[in-house]
């Protein structure tokens, strides 16, 4: 990451902190309680969350829900208990194969779910601001943006616009699965998830210390298109 690019996320990071201020002030005056009462929990207690609703998900017994129920206090902030980096490819929808709402998931999507600059500002927010206890790296079978990276890699091919960056980005999973040997789309797969929950674990300046004080834990999951259950890999 350039210099550039560093001083710019910390500036994000001073307006974030600014303006978190004024929402905090905002809903302490309206309430005592967080919008979302039932999502203020553990780091533990929030992964296992998450995995019980992909378990209704699976097997097709997802909550109903009256959005009515939650439209006014949602109104007066959030309180998502999970932040999600997901890939943006169309066959996955973190709120859906977790069977939440509104309110629940704070997702950031990006084609490849990686790490950049502005997913790690928006991240930060999610933890720092938000305080969101747990975030999933969230990858999937099938991935265009591996499987792009793969043929970017091997058949020296370069993509179009800004499509590049996104293949560039991917680079270093490829390498490591390269290593792996086997399914090389599988293992670049794994390897990514693993590479970017490691990278947020270790970022500072915020959400390492948050990691320390056992107060966010990171994790990886794969999202399987064929069944769609989430499987835990880091």
């Amino acid at each position: 990451m350039n210099s550039y690019s560093r001083r710019a996320i910390f500036k994000m990071i001073g307006a974030i902190s600014f303006f978190s201020m004024l929402d905090s002030n905002t809903l302490l005056a309206a309430s005592d309680q967080p919008p979302i009462a039932s999502n203020v929990m553990t780091p533990e207690g929030a992964l296992k969350r998450l995995m019980e609703g992909n378990k209704r998900y699976t097997t097709g017994k997802v909550n109903a829900r009256n959005f009515t129920k939650t439209r006014a206090a949602l109104t007066k902030g959030q309180n998502p208990y999970a932040s999600i980096l997901s890939c943006a490819d169309s066959r996955v929808s973190p709120e859906l194969c977790f069977d939440e709402g509104r309110g629940d998931l704070f997702v950031n999507r990006l084609a490849g779910n990686y790490v950049s600059p502005d997913i790690l500002a928006s991240i930060e927010y999610g933890a720092a601001v938000l305080n969101s206890p747990l975030i999933m790296v969230l990858g999937h079978t099938e991935c265009g943006a591996i499987k792009a990276s793969i043929k970017a890699d091997k058949d020296n091919v370069d993509f179009p616009g800004h499509i590049q960056t996104i293949t560039t980005s991917l680079r270093g999973a490829v390498k490591a699965g390269q290593k792996d040997g086997g399914d090389l789309l599988a293992a670049t797969t794994l390897e990514n998830i693993k590479i970017n929950v490691a990278m947020l674990k270790d970022s500072t300046p915020l959400l390492r210390q948050l990691v320390a004080n056992q107060k966010l834990i990171v994790v990886g999951g794969l999202y399987h298109l064929d069944a769609g259950n989430v499987e835990l890999v880091a």
